[in-house]
């Protein structure tokens, strides 16, 4: 992803660093957050960055309903079926999916209910926020167009 000028000088405007000089020239509405909360974040990251990913999120989100094949994905995707295997593999390297085999099928499921809860926390935040997520301009939509 490029970096676009107007959107970097919005975004360190509405969110800057602190002084270097030692001032504080953070919004009022930003707390200090211990250090401590945030020493090792690296598996949520991991975690967010595997439903990052549009066809996962759709594999995680069709998964919720109930085991499904890789056929079962492949047609509802409109992927290729080496493409979604490649995405189940990233899912069960994160241990997020499972796979059970009946003759010459696997069958693919969730290994954690929690995953359920948190896609649903994730729709509850979205209908809270608004579309703020999607115009974010790091983030969101416009930021992938340019």
């Amino acid at each position: 992803m490029e970096s676009n000028p107007s959107t970097d000088r919005d975004h360190a405007r509405r969110f800057p660093h602190p002084d270097p000089a030692g001032g504080d020239r953070r919004p009022r509405y930003h707390r200090r957050v211990a250090m401590d909360h945030c020493s090792d974040a690296s598996p949520a990251v991991a975690l967010f960055r595997s439903l990052g990913d549009p066809a996962r999120l759709a594999i995680v989100t069709r998964l919720a309903q109930g085991e499904a094949r890789v056929v079962d994905l492949t047609r509802l995707l409109g992927l290729a079926q080496s493409t979604v295997s490649k995405h189940l593999a990233c899912l069960r390297d994160c241990r997020l999916v499972e796979s059970r085999t009946e003759g010459r099928q696997s069958y693919y499921s969730l290994t954690r209910p929690e995953l359920i809860d948190l896609l649903r926390s994730a729709e509850h935040l979205l209908a809270a926020t608004g579309d703020a997520v999607a115009l974010c301009p790091v983030y969101g939509e416009r930021a992938e167009a340019s």
